[in-house]
């Protein structure tokens, strides 16, 4: 049996084990390094846009999960990709899904910017 790390260390070693899946993302997967891009030339505008605080939150947000989703489906196809190249039903319903996933969150985030950027430039043009 292995020792359990508490405290601390595990907080650490998580740190690192999540550290590496970004980079592995980064350097693996064309998709995720496209998103951070976006997420890089996003990210000031949403920080230095004057809207409310709740809106700055939803834009990061929206952001942050299009990462997060593409974190997930990628995860999920390496997974399958392991599992064997051989097509299967199963296997490629698993990708499908991920797929269809990183779909909506990139969906909601257009539409999250979508409907801050309109209410924004509709305070702007009211007297």
């Amino acid at each position: 049996m292995k020792p359990q790390n508490t405290g601390l260390v595990r907080i650490l070693r998580a740190g690192g084990y999540s550290w590496q899946g970004i980079k592995s993302a980064f350097r693996h997967e064309a998709a995720f390094r496209q998103e951070c891009l976006l997420v890089l030339l996003l990210l000031p505008v949403a920080l230095f846009w004057q809207v409310t605080a709740v809106e700055t939150i939803i834009l990061i947000g929206s952001l942050l999960l299009v990462l997060i989703v593409e974190l997930l489906n990628s995860a999920v196809e390496a997974v399958v990709d392991r599992i064997g190249a051989e097509h299967h039903e199963l296997a490629g319903r698993a990708k499908d899904m991920g797929s269809a996933a990183v779909l909506l969150s990139l969906l909601l985030m257009v539409l999250a910017w979508g409907i801050i950027l309109l209410d924004y430039v509709s305070r702007s043009h009211t007297p």
